[in-house]
């Protein structure tokens, strides 16, 4: 902004300021008249859908995974999406912190007197770019299930077996999500994308005595379950069962 300019944007704002109105009272009855619509709207909605608390909560459970609120699903998923533990202080640190410096900082680096969106085709690129980002990583964080839960529906060959097949497919859907299985692979909508691959339809590649053989003598870096084959035979059964129903 040059002289003339900065010049001529006084006069206007003296010829502006002096038509307007004061602060008070005009101003302050605008927003008390929002922040009550805005209350008046939180407390309906509390009262309508009720809020999400989860289970009751179980002080003897070992397998709880916590999870945040959907305001940080992005910072979640973005944990999620970097995967080498190196650069996890990048993920849970770094990247917030950056942000919010250059958010800071915008008035000291944005010295333009533009303020026209279409103008200004970098900061608005940047700004649809940001809030696309963070929208579509809290939708990830939103829909991806807690390492320790599958919910996947029977498959029609388990229903056409019987309650009792499909009392064994839900034990063994149990089995798998309390042992960490979902922490590398994908079940549906659960568990993550990797490093595993996806057993989503396992039993349709393998059938159930490779699934056993795999669990039992695994590829680094997934564990063994050798011991739980050996101490627990049973929930090893149930563990295999439901993953060669997965067609």
């Amino acid at each position: 902004m040059n002289k003339r300019e900065k010049e001529a944007y006084l006069r206007e704002y003296g010829v502006l300021k002096s038509q307007g109105k004061p602060f008070f009272p005009y101003a302050i009855a605008k927003d008390s008249v929002m922040a009550i619509m805005v209350m008046v709207v939180i407390i309906t909605m509390s009262i309508v859908l009720g809020a999400e608390l989860g289970p009751k909560a179980d002080p003897t459970s070992t397998t709880y995974t916590p999870r945040p609120e959907w305001y940080f699903f992005f910072l979640f998923e973005l944990l999620r999406v970097i995967k080498p533990p190196a650069l996890v202080p990048l993920a849970t640190i770094g990247v917030p912190t950056i942000c919010l410096i250059l958010l800071f900082l915008l008035p000291f680096y944005d010295r333009g007197a533009e303020r026209r969106p279409e103008r200004r085709p970098i900061a608005t690129a940047a700004g649809i770019f940001t809030i696309c980002a963070i929208g579509y990583l809290t939708y990830l964080g939103a829909a991806a299930g807690p390492p320790t839960e599958i919910d996947i529906p029977v498959p029609a060959n388990v229903r056409s077996q019987g309650s009792a097949a499909v009392a064994n497919f839900k034990s063994g859907e149990q089995v798998v999500a309390q042992s960490g299985c979902a922490a590398c692979h994908k079940f549906g909508e659960n568990g993550n994308a990797g490093p595993g691959p996806s057993l989503t339809r396992v039993g349709a590649r393998l059938p159930a005595q490779a699934i056993q053989r795999t669990l039992i003598n695994p590829t680094a870096p997934m564990p063994s379950f050798a011991t739980l084959s050996e101490q627990s035979p049973k929930q090893f059964e149930q563990m295999v069962g439901f993953l060669a129903a997965l067609k």
